[in-house]
């Protein structure tokens, strides 16, 4: 079976979607019959033995960090156990998001209880921040003035954003793609700063007592035994490279799925099947990859079906490239370290938009 299916007009994935080759009322009438087929082989259902299977991991492996800080004690060697503090945070951030899908358990206010003890309290970020900003995402992906995840940021995602880059953001704008990886090192940071700055802003007086206190708890629990049993150098040094692995991890997981995809205008009418699978693209890996990006290598189909478990997201994907490729829908594949070269592609492309910093109005006047 192919990695993709025909595209749909010539339709390239990094462009900008004007107007659409299929009524929007047949293609959602496709997706209708796929969805029917998705739910009758039960790729619906809970999946209960995986996540308990799962959070029996993610226990094992705090406790045997926690042992290793206490045995290494003061030792350079602790960075490995930063490092692997990093993944184990991404790892966990990956359960908070499914229990933010309701897949995890067996109804919604206990998939929010769950996923606010695990966002919040186990990663440190605002359950109340991501649930919004995500759920606006899967709503409107890769939509202009919709989708926070193309929103102005250090990276411009689209080219009017780059071309309003000024001074050192215009410097780094035009090179934004070969210092994406090295910006996602701070990523940990942006995170915890716009999840506390969300919560202050527009969380409701419920969730600030109850997700502030969750966070400051967070902290206390990580930051004190580091600052109190390590020396302060090492301690700072535990903590830089704990914050940048999870970054970076986090960043390198998210990265791929729609990033180089096209483009919707806010304006466009886009039916679903369509919006959600041309703007989405998987990474291959099997197995593997599953477990390294948390099920997000299969976006397509997380997209089209946001409250699948994760085991069953395989199977979903034969179903929908067969799917894609009968109704000439474009289904987008790559492996990952090919997906991150489409990325820092892209980004440089957007990237070189920005005026140069360099450039004196005056001069170019006078030139003119």
């Amino acid at each position: 079976m192919p990695n993709s299916a025909a595209s749909a007009e010539g339709f390239a994935p990094t462009a900008t979607v004007t107007s659409w080759p299929f009524p929007v009322n047949a293609i959602t009438s496709t997706f209708t019959e796929l969805a029917s087929t998705v739910r009758d082989l039960g790729l619906l259902r809970r999946h209960y033995a995986f996540y308990i299977g799962f959070a029996a991991v993610l226990v094992a492996a705090l406790g045997g960090i926690i042992t290793g800080f206490v045995l290494l004690g003061d030792s350079w060697l602790q960075l490995l156990m930063a490092g692997a503090l990093g993944l184990w945070l991404t790892q966990a951030a990956f359960l908070g998001h499914e229990a933010s899908h309701r897949v995890v358990l067996s109804s919604g206010p206990k998939n929010d209880r769950l996923g606010r003890w695990v966002s919040t309290l186990a990663v440190g970020i605002s359950y109340q921040w991501w649930m919004n900003k995500h759920s606006r995402h899967h709503q409107s992906p890769n939509t202009k003035s919709k989708d926070p995840d193309i929103e102005k940021d250090t990276i411009s995602f689209i080219d009017e954003d780059a071309q309003e880059a000024t001074g050192l953001l215009a410097a780094i704008t035009r090179k934004q793609g070969y210092l994406f990886f090295p910006l996602l090192a701070f990523e940990g940071y942006n995170l915890h700063y716009r999840s506390v700055d969300s919560l202050f802003r527009f969380g409701t007086t419920k969730q600030k007592w109850t997700e502030l206190s969750l966070i400051i708890a967070h902290f206390v629990i990580y930051l004190v035994p580091v600052f109190l049993f390590l020396p302060l150098g090492l301690a700072f040094a535990f903590v830089a490279v704990q914050m940048a692995v999870f970054g970076v991890y986090m960043g390198a997981s998210f990265a791929p799925n729609h990033k180089g995809m096209a483009i919707i205008p806010a304006d466009a009418k886009v039916d679903f099947f369509s919006k959600q699978v041309l703007t989405s693209r998987n990474v291959r890996g099997g197995w593997f990859m599953t477990i390294l990006l948390g099920g997000l290598n299969y976006q397509i189909e997380h997209h089209l079906f946001p409250n699948m478990a994760r085991p069953h997201l395989a199977k979903a994907r034969e179903l929908t490239m067969v799917h894609c490729e009968v109704h000439n829908v474009k289904y987008t594949e790559a492996g990952l370290f090919e997906s991150y070269g489409i990325v820092i592609d892209y980004l440089n492309r957007v990237g070189l938009q920005a005026r140069d910093p360099f450039d004196c109005p005056m001069v170019n006047r006078w030139r003119s």
